[in-house]
């Protein structure tokens, strides 16, 4: 038996080098928001080099129709987010395979009750193993460098 082995397409690639989170938090204006935060992860980014990873992260963004700077209008993407379950997925144009977020029901429900999440991509690397003091770090930082970009995510 003769086996053809295929590398995976950069697409696929890019899936698979993500790392993401969720979790709900209030607004200023008192309601109950979603929030996805999609990285690259530090061991996965192909050569390892930071500008790998934003180009990649970047990518991911482009397909999404462009995300905005924290100081800019929020885009409302097309509806990129299927609920199957227990599971959330996130679609990403020009794909085939979805991104499936990590998520707990009472996130999922916020989501189904919202009918969107906010979608944060972050330009530099975080490991997935990352905590929430981690990860409230690292938003702070790259808030305060304008490496965060922002997009609302819509349910399908």
């Amino acid at each position: 038996m003769t086996v053809l082995l295929t590398p995976p397409t950069s697409d696929l690639r890019l899936l698979v080098s993500l790392a993401a989170w969720t979790w709900a938090d209030t607004r200023p204006d008192g309601h109950e928001a979603a929030h996805i935060l999609i990285t690259r992860a530090p061991a996965l980014t192909g050569s390892g080099t930071a500008e790998t990873a934003e180009a990649g992260v970047q990518r991911l963004s482009a397909s999404q129709g462009g995300l905005a700077g924290a100081r800019e209008v929020v885009p409302e993407l097309e509806r990129c987010l299927q609920i199957f379950g227990d599971q959330v997925l996130l679609h990403v144009p020009g794909v085939s395979r979805r991104l499936r977020l990590p998520t707990r029901r009472p996130w999922i429900e916020l989501v189904a009750r919202n009918a969107e999440a906010d979608l944060l991509l972050g330009l530099d690397p975080l490991p997935q193993t990352a905590d929430a003091a981690r990860i409230d770090a690292y938003l702070d930082a790259m808030l305060a460098s304008d490496r965060l970009i922002f997009g609302r995510a819509r349910l399908r």
